[in-house]
């Protein structure tokens, strides 16, 4: 089982973009979008929120706000869509009417929702009875069917603070039902479509490859990959605690605060899971890998760097969520952040990298699912750069959700491209 769960790791963050022009669902660019954009904040502070999720009730269109708070939506004619839902750990959703015409430049205000927790007496206050029992019922929780999940993934690559890569795609995700034991080794993750940016600078290259890319989408659904964190076999390797309760989607979730509490070969993780009270579904992990031992993180993250170059891992963490629709619950966000140092022997000072990878589901089918060929499945071996487009059309994603850029990143966008000029 230990090695099992090292090899898990080893191949859950390879740090790829590949490129693969065999569009899986063929879109209909003759329908007429509905565009509605703005800014989400907390109604009490004035605050920009990010991460807020963003659904249209009775579909399967969804995005999520970026770190400034702002979104943009799309929305077909023909979807029926009569609102759209805003939904936040912490917040009581809210829904704003859609009457079939753009919107630009809305601001929306949530309000905070503050809840008293009722005691778990049914737990007796055991964190790890509790997340024994909500293990035993994910396949009662989670999608007993195949999915195929159309996501926008982004990465970015920061040295120190400026911009050196940007990468964007559509991606398709083949999911397995999650009644299925290992079913993550017969998911498949295809790019439809996507565009890169990269420095022209000879001195902005970065000389390691690190883990990571869009199978984050895979691996980092911890429901469905238990060797991550969420295996009885293994469970013993941490101390759970009830850290108290939130509201999310209108529903009461216990607060699940985890931290290692044995050595182990291989890095395990600190954080905290949401669990909804009723269902006992999980809704939301936030967690980070435990960087007391740097080597063992590095060994996890780092696939190859050149002999005369010291890496040293700062910060690995990650934010996984799910939508629920129905009574069932399906992935919907990933973001993993690592924040690391590189520097060359005989150098003074090691330079800041920051890598940023998220992946925000924005369509799915569960009907007549087609699987993703061998062929065209994502790889290892794949590299995106050769084949990505650029960022010079504007019109490049169409009809697609995106996760909207930043005012910060747009800046970057701006400035890599003079240097193509």
């Amino acid at each position: 089982m230990k090695t099992k769960i090292i090899q898990t790791l080893a191949c859950f963050f390879i740090f790829i973009l590949v490129f693969r022009n065999f569009p899986l669902n063929a879109k209909d660019d003759n329908d007429k979008l509905f565009i509605i954009s703005g800014i989400v904040k907390d109604k009490e502070s004035n605050k920009k929120l990010a991460n807020v999720s963003i659904f249209v009730p009775g579909t399967n269109i969804g995005t999520v706000t970026n770190s400034d708070g702002e979104f943009s939506i799309k929305i077909k004619e023909n979807s029926q869509a009569s609102a759209i839902e805003f939904v936040h750990i912490g917040y009581s959703n809210l829904q704003l009417p859609f009457s079939g015409r753009d919107i630009f430049d809305t601001t929306i205000f949530i309000s905070p929702n503050a809840i008293v927790l009722g005691q778990a007496v049914i737990f007796g206050g055991d964190a790890q009875k509790l997340v024994k029992k909500a293990i035993e019922k994910v396949k009662d929780n989670y999608s007993n069917e195949e999915n195929l999940l159309t996501g926008f993934y982004r990465e970015t690559v920061q040295k120190r603070k400026p911009y050196i890569s940007v990468s964007e795609a559509i991606i398709d995700v083949y999911k397995r039902p999650y009644q299925e034991d290992n079913g993550i080794d017969r998911e498949r993750v295809q790019i439809h479509k996507g565009r890169q940016l990269l420095s022209q600078k000879a001195k902005d290259t970065l000389a390691v490859l690190l883990q990571g890319g869009p199978t984050l989408s895979v691996y980092l659904d911890i429901v469905k990959n238990p060797n991550m964190i969420l295996n009885l076999e293994t469970l013993s390797d941490y101390k759970f605690t009830i850290d108290g309760n939130i509201m999310m989607n209108e529903r009461e979730h216990y607060i699940i605060n985890f931290s290692p509490q044995v050595v182990s070969p291989y890095p395990l993780y600190e954080g905290k899971l949401y669990i909804e009270k009723e269902s006992l579904t999980f809704s939301r992990a936030e967690f980070n890998m435990d960087m007391s031992d740097v080597q063992k993180v590095t060994s996890t993250v780092l696939r190859k760097k050149p002999a005369r170059l010291r890496f040293k891992p700062e910060e690995v963490s990650f934010l996984v969520s799910y939508k629920k629709q129905g009574d069932k619950s399906y992935i919907n966000y990933v973001k993993n952040n690592v924040r690391f140092k590189c520097d060359w022997k005989r150098k003074l000072f090691a330079t800041n990298y920051t890598v940023v990878s998220e992946m925000v589901v924005i369509d799915r089918i569960q009907d007549n699912v087609p699987q993703i060929s061998s062929k065209y499945a994502f790889s290892p071996n794949q590299s995106f750069t050769d084949k990505a487009s650029d960022f010079k059309d504007a019109d490049f994603w169409k009809e697609y959700n995106i996760i909207e850029p930043t005012e910060s990143l747009e800046l970057a966008v701006n400035k890599l491209r003079k240097q193509y000029k």
